[in-house]
């Protein structure tokens, strides 16, 4: 019997361990590098945001986001912008990203697209990212611009959209889908490349990719760009070289790179201030 038992653990431990390497193997996407990326705060300190006047959670019909407000005064009717999650969820960081919008003068929401929910893990974050259904997430992305235009201190007329990784890729799909957003930045995203998605994009695009994510290949990015181009659209997409996935988050401790992220930081605040707060300069 004491055999038997013996035999029967090590069957069950050989089998979690299969398990396990199927798991992973289901993760070799463009999320591949994430497991080294936890959902705390960022140890780095997020720029100073004197100007910000609140920061409060919101519904709106049957979603729910964190608004950051800017502080009074200015324009009556400010800009506004989209800050769309990575897989972990509206954590910390989301967070802080939403509220650095705020400090600029943006009225900034961050959709919560897991309905409450925060990934703990990279097993957690896989599953909550492969159980929310596409339909749901872009319908919410599209309440969250209807919030925004509904708002008397938000000018309709001057709505963005950002999106990290995963949000990367549905800051894209908003783009596709919705001609109201007057300007949208990639960040390692999910790409399109058929024409019958890059016909619809109306407004200017902003693109940052590693050049070393695993999961995006720098001939996918190329191949976009390339795409832009080819249909007449307004188009930067920048491969930094030698960057991985999720560079711009502190909290990827093996693939956050504080050069590219500055870089890519001044490119992403230019292309905001030029497409929503001096829209006569677009270009």
């Amino acid at each position: 019997m004491r055999r038997i038992g013996l035999v029967a653990i090590t069957a069950l431990v050989l089998l979690a361990a299969s398990c396990n390497r199927d798991a992973q193997s289901k993760r070799a996407d463009e999320h591949a590098e994430h497991p080294a990326n936890t959902p705390s705060a960022a140890d780095t300190a997020p720029p100073a945001t004197p100007t910000v006047s609140a920061v409060e959670p919101v519904k709106y019909g049957d979603a729910s986001g964190f608004l950051a407000l800017p502080a009074g005064g200015g324009e009556a009717r400010k800009p506004a912008i989209v800050v769309i999650q990575e897989w972990w969820g509206v954590d910390d960081w989301i967070r802080e990203q939403a509220t650095r919008f705020a400090g600029q003068g943006y009225v900034a929401l961050a959709p919560d697209l897991y309905r409450g929910r925060v990934a703990k893990t990279p097993d957690e974050a896989h599953e909550l990212m492969r159980g929310m259904p596409e339909d749901r997430a872009m319908a919410d992305l599209k309440a969250a611009v209807d919030y925004l235009s509904s708002r008397p201190d938000v000018d309709p007329n001057r709505i963005g959209v950002i999106g990290w990784c995963m949000g990367g890729g549905y800051a894209l799909a908003l783009a596709t889908a919705d001609s109201r957003p007057k300007c949208t930045v990639i960040n390692y995203g999910r790409l399109v490349t058929d024409s019958s998605a890059i016909t619809r994009i109306r407004a200017p695009i902003l693109g940052n990719f590693g050049g070393a994510d695993r999961g995006i290949p720098v001939e996918d990015v190329r191949k976009f760009g390339g795409e832009l181009t080819k249909y007449g659209k307004l188009g930067d997409v920048k491969i930094f070289d030698g960057a991985g996935h999720a560079f711009m988050n502190p909290n990827n401790k093996e693939g956050y790179d504080e050069a590219a992220s500055q870089d890519a930081w001044g490119r992403i605040d230019q292309f905001v201030a030029r497409n929503l707060k001096n829209p006569l300069s677009r270009n």
